[in-house]
C-alpha cells in the first residue's frame, strides 16, 4: 500500500496542494480550542489531562489530513479518533459507574467489537460514516445508563449525554451530505462536522473532568 498517496475524499478539494481544503483545515482548530480548555479546566488533574493531549494529537491528525491529503495522514486521523472513543469508553465506566480501574478497560474491547458489528451491518448501505454509527448509538446508551444510576449526582449527567448524542446525530449527517451539496455549496459540511464534533468531545471531556478530578478540601474554620 502506497500511504504516500493522494486522497481526495471532499467537496472542498479541487486538488492536491497544502492548501486544497482551507475550511476543513482551519476548521480543525474548534479541536485545539476543546484540548485547551480541558487542559486548563484538569487544574493540574493527570487523569483529565490525557482526554486533554487526546484532543489535541486529533487535531494534529485531522489537520495534517486535510492539508496534505494523503492515505497516511487519514489512518492517523480516524486512529486517534477510535483511541480517543475507546479512551472514553473506559473513563466512562470508571468514573461514572464506579467500575474499578481493573476491570474499567473492558469496556474498550466491548465496544470496539460493537462497532465493528454495527458497521459490518451498515455495509451493504454504503453509508458514508457508518462506523460512526457506533459511537452515535453509544452516547445514547451513556445517556440510558446515567439515567438510570442509583446516584443522584450521576444522574444529573444524563440529559447532558443525551443532547449531546443529538448534537453528534446533526453532525453526521453533515459529514454524510457532503458530497451531495458540492453543486450548491462547494465548501461542502466536512468542516461543520469538526466544528459540531469538537463540541461534542469537549462537552463529555468537561462531564468526566468534572467527576474525576479531585475535588478541593474543605478549608478548616479558622
Amino acid at each position: 500500500m502506497d500511504w504516500g498517496a493522494y486522497v481526495d475524499g471532499y467537496c472542498e478539494r479541487l486538488g492536491p496542494g497544502l492548501w486544497g481544503e482551507p475550511l476543513n483545515t482551519v476548521s480543525n482548530l474548534a479541536f485545539l480550542a476543546a484540548a485547551v480548555a480541558v487542559w486548563r479546566q484538569a487544574r493540574g488533574a493527570t487523569g483529565p489531562r490525557v482526554l486533554a493531549v487526546l484532543l489535541g494529537l486529533i487535531f494534529l491528525a485531522s489537520t495534517a489530513f486535510h492539508a496534505l491529503a494523503t492515505r497516511w495522514a487519514g489512518a492517523a486521523d480516524t486512529f486517534f479518533i477510535l483511541v480517543f472513543v475507546l479512551a472514553y469508553t473506559v473513563v466512562f465506566t470508571h468514573v461514572f459507574l464506579g467500575v474499578r480501574w481493573a476491570r474499567a478497560w473492558l469496556a474498550a474491547p466491548v465496544f470496539l467489537a460493537l462497532t465493528v458489528v454495527v458497521t459490518a451491518a451498515l455495509a451493504p448501505l454504503d453509508f458514508d460514516g457508518a462506523s460512526y454509527v457506533a459511537p452515535l448509538l453509544g452516547l445514547f446508551g451513556l445517556a440510558a445508563l446515567l439515567a438510570t444510576a442509583r446516584s443522584r449526582r450521576v444522574r444529573r449527567y444524563w440529559p447532558r449525554f443525551a443532547l449531546t448524542g443529538g448534537l453528534f446525530g446533526v453532525s453526521l449527517s453533515l459529514r454524510s451530505a457532503d458530497h451531495s451539496v458540492c453543486g450548491g455549496f462547494p465548501p461542502g459540511t466536512h468542516f461543520l462536522w469538526h466544528l459540531l464534533n469538537a463540541v461534542v468531545l469537549y462537552v463529555v471531556s468537561l462531564a468526566a473532568l468534572r467527576e474525576w478530578a479531585p475535588r478541593p478540601l474543605p478549608s478548616r474554620a479558622q
